[in-house]
């Protein structure tokens, strides 16, 4: 139990208040640290977009930083963070997209209405947008040329189809070609409203002088009806495989089965389950793949988590003539802990290893708002790090071997490749935990 005391300052409690017009605000004192990070973010990504939508999202969050009706260029907007000495971007994801700008604390008031003004008072110029056309439809390239990104897209359309959750972040090439500027304002104004948004701040300013600066710039923020998503519908009866074939040194696969929503009370066991099977240079798939085979340079598992589902993954690159042996070994693996339940020993070193990475993982400001804005959007409830290592230091083997046989099933079996693949039936034959 060490990490506690190393990392105190991390303990201090956030404050969370809800104001009368539905916006969020979410404040993570940090006494003593000197940068201060700004972060606004919308419930709204890519699983918010119909088909002729998708990219959108993504999309509105680069023409954010093209000009505002305070700042009319976006060169204006770039000299004023960089004046600051600030770090800032933006990200999309499926379920929220943030703006955020760091510096140090001395640059709070200039720094929030900054990110205050991109959030709220974009002008979205057409002539920028035919610019960012150029820029994204780059980044879109730039992806294809990293297969062990490509393989996540894959995967996600073998999973969920042509349904939203299938879809790309970024968008098709199609979409971003024939966007208006129409289409963003009419987005925007749909979704960027006051009941979806939050507002975090860590660092060392007091929840006071946040608060005093939300009142301040997001007054007037529109407080229409907020707009939900389509749930996400878990469909599959056996094994499936999804092969994008491309000429590359190494074959990148994902294998995945489906798990479950952020919501859900098994997530400290899968946590634990995913910290045994590949999380760390002693896991069992490292020291199996890497260290006795010399199969792979990495491989990793995770568990992600949405609002409403959650998928199970184990992600390594390959030579391409190693494949089936792989994935062999992989489903080993992944049996065994459906059947024999972890010791003791193995128990006690993968909870220590997920709260070492837990505290280290928060030791900025910026790390910290990420925390509590991923918390705020997928469960609507926050929880300080000391009781999410509580609640896996009371993870039991039983409690891992029941998630491992309720996950580990051939009717929630996935295989996503990008690679040079010719016999993909003897892959698809091996695709089985029978």
């Amino acid at each position: 139990m060490g990490c506690l005391s190393e990392v105190s300052w991390v303990s201090m409690n956030f404050k969370k208040i809800t104001l009368p017009s539905g916006l969020r605000v979410i404040t993570v004192p940090t006494q003593g640290n000197p940068s201060v990070m700004v972060l606004v973010v919308v419930e709204t990504g890519s699983n918010y977009e119909t088909k002729s939508q998708n990219g959108l999202s993504h999309f509105l969050e680069h023409m954010c930083f093209k000009s505002t009706t305070k700042r009319p260029k976006a060169s204006d907007i770039a000299r004023e963070l960089d004046n600051l000495g600030a770090q800032n971007n933006a990200f999309t994801s499926n379920e929220l997209t943030g703006y955020y700008a760091k510096a140090a604390k001395k640059h709070f008031i200039k720094l929030f209405e900054i990110i205050s003004d991109l959030y709220l008072n974009p002008t979205l110029p057409a002539e920028d947008l035919e610019k960012e056309r150029g820029v994204i439809l780059e980044e879109i390239s730039m992806y294809e040329d990293l297969p062990q990104r490509k393989v996540w897209e894959v995967l996600s359309e073998l999973m969920y189809g042509d349904t939203p959750a299938g879809r790309p972040v970024i968008g098709p090439r199609e979409n971003i070609k024939r966007f208006t500027r129409d289409e963003f304002a009419h987005y925007r104004a749909a979704h960027y409203v006051a009941s979806k948004t939050i507002v975090i701040v860590a660092g060392d300013v007091s929840e006071k002088t946040v608060l005093t600066e939300v009142k301040k710039h997001f007054k007037d923020i529109p407080r229409h009806k907020r707009l939900s998503k389509l749930a996400v519908k878990e469909k599959q009866k056996s094994p499936r495989l999804l092969i994008h074939r491309k000429k590359t040194d190494q074959t990148h696969m994902v294998l995945a089965f489906r798990g479950y929503g952020a919501k859900d009370k098994r997530i400290p066991a899968i946590a634990v389950l995913v910290e045994v099977l590949g999380k760390g240079m002693s896991s069992r798939l490292f020291t199996k793949l890497r260290d006795e085979m010399g199969a792979c340079y990495y491989v990793k598992a995770l568990h992600e988590e949405y609002t409403d589902h959650g998928v199970f993954a184990i992600s390594t690159g390959i030579n391409v003539s190693r494949t089936k042996e792989v994935l062999k070994v992989l489903l080993e693996e992944c049996a065994k802990l459906s059947k024999v339940p972890v010791s003791n020993e193995e128990l006690q070193k993968a909870k220590e290893h997920n709260a070492g990475h837990l505290y280290m993982g928060l030791e900025t400001t910026d790390a910290l708002a990420e925390f509590y804005a991923g918390q705020e959007v997928s469960v609507g409830k926050l929880k300080k790090p000391q009781e999410l290592e509580k609640e896996i230091r009371k993870v039991t083997a039983g409690d891992v071997m029941k998630v491992a046989k309720d996950i580990f099933k051939n009717e929630k079996l996935n295989l996503a490749i990008v690679g040079d693949i010719s016999n993909e039936k003897m892959i698809k034959k091996a695709l089985s935990l029978k």
